[in-house]
């Protein structure tokens, strides 16, 4: 990851701005009241702050973070870009320990919220689905946290073995194209088939390692063909699980070796991260300045609180 710190977007409150604006008004302020494009006027002088408009449509004044995860935030916007650049950027992720001595700012709390603003405003509401005729589609299961613990008499606590305890994740990797990465409460036949189908064509074809519970799946779609891990085959042809446990080593070694630790309320909102950053990828011709503007772009239209929100303001 290599970023341009002489951009002025990164030292420059009116710079930063500019940049905002580019990206979330390109044909103009859009006024997130009523929606009228390019009928505001940029309200100056002492008695106003910088970047604040009024929309003459609706009277309603705004700024460009309204209505975005950057709404109520006092954190500068120079500091908001390149925070979007350092976790655009970073492959395995950013701590909320490097966002505070990276960006300078006060305390750990602030750099954590701002960091989940960050993957809200990376997250896909909607995706499209992947796959399709003449695709294929990798899925796997991967597992999260540590287990249980039970007192075993003469060695202590000891954890407890198997995965029924841990988070579970079920990740769809589109071979050269995106993932979808979805938090699971277990890893049945209906669970796992409503998830699938959701996010994945029918007429693509399935590759899965040899887990019975994707065999019923499999059979909706155009093929299925699974690898027997348990065998030692990893790679039959072309069917092989390959790319979406790539996928895995990439999130497990961030979740380990940057974040550490991941509460099971936050454990979508880091695949949200991760699935966002693997579907811009370089090989998909994404490189990370770009990657960052379409999460900036993505921060319209969405907030994330954490208390019962003000009555909106111009922020």
């Amino acid at each position: 990851m290599t970023i341009d710190l002489s951009n002025q977007i990164f030292h420059n409150e009116d710079a930063a701005r500019a940049y905002f604006e580019e990206l979330h008004w390109p044909n103009g302020p859009v006024c997130p009241h009523c929606g009228v494009v390019n009928e505001a006027t940029a309200l100056k002088g002492d008695a106003h702050r910088a970047g604040l408009y009024k929309c003459r449509a609706c009277d309603e004044q705004f700024s460009v973070t309204v209505k975005t995860v950057m709404e109520s935030s006092h954190i500068p916007l120079h500091k908001w870009a390149l925070a979007f650049r350092l976790m655009a950027g970073s492959k395995k992720g950013v701590s909320a320990h490097q966002l505070m001595r990276e960006l300078g700012l006060g305390s750990y709390r602030s750099a954590w919220f701002m960091a989940h603003r960050v993957r809200e405003a990376m997250a896909e509401r909607d995706p499209e689905p992947l796959g399709g005729k003449g695709k294929t589609v990798e899925i796997d299961e991967t597992f999260i946290g540590k287990p249980d613990q039970t007192f075993v008499s003469g060695k202590g606590w000891q954890g407890k073995r198997g995965t029924a305890t841990k988070q579970k994740v079920l990740t769809m990797v589109e071979r050269g194209g995106r993932a979808v990465s979805v938090k699971v409460d277990d890893l049945t036949v209906q669970t796992l088939k409503t998830v699938i189908g959701k996010h994945v064509v029918l007429d693509s074809t399935l590759n899965t390692d040899e887990a019975q519970f994707y065999k019923p799946i499999g059979k909706r779609f155009a093929d299925h063909q699974a690898v027997n891990h348990g065998d030692g085959e990893y790679a039959r042809g072309v069917t092989t699980t390959n790319t979406v446990e790539g996928f895995f080593g990439i999130f497990k070694r961030g979740m380990k070796g940057i974040y550490q630790h991941c509460g099971e309320q936050h454990l979508q909102a880091y695949l949200n991260e991760f699935d966002f950053r693997y579907s811009n990828r370089s090989a998909l011709g994404v490189e990370d300045t770009e990657r960052a503007a379409k999460a900036v772009s993505g921060a319209r239209g969405k907030r994330l609180t954490y208390q019962r929100p003000r009555n909106a303001r111009a922020s």
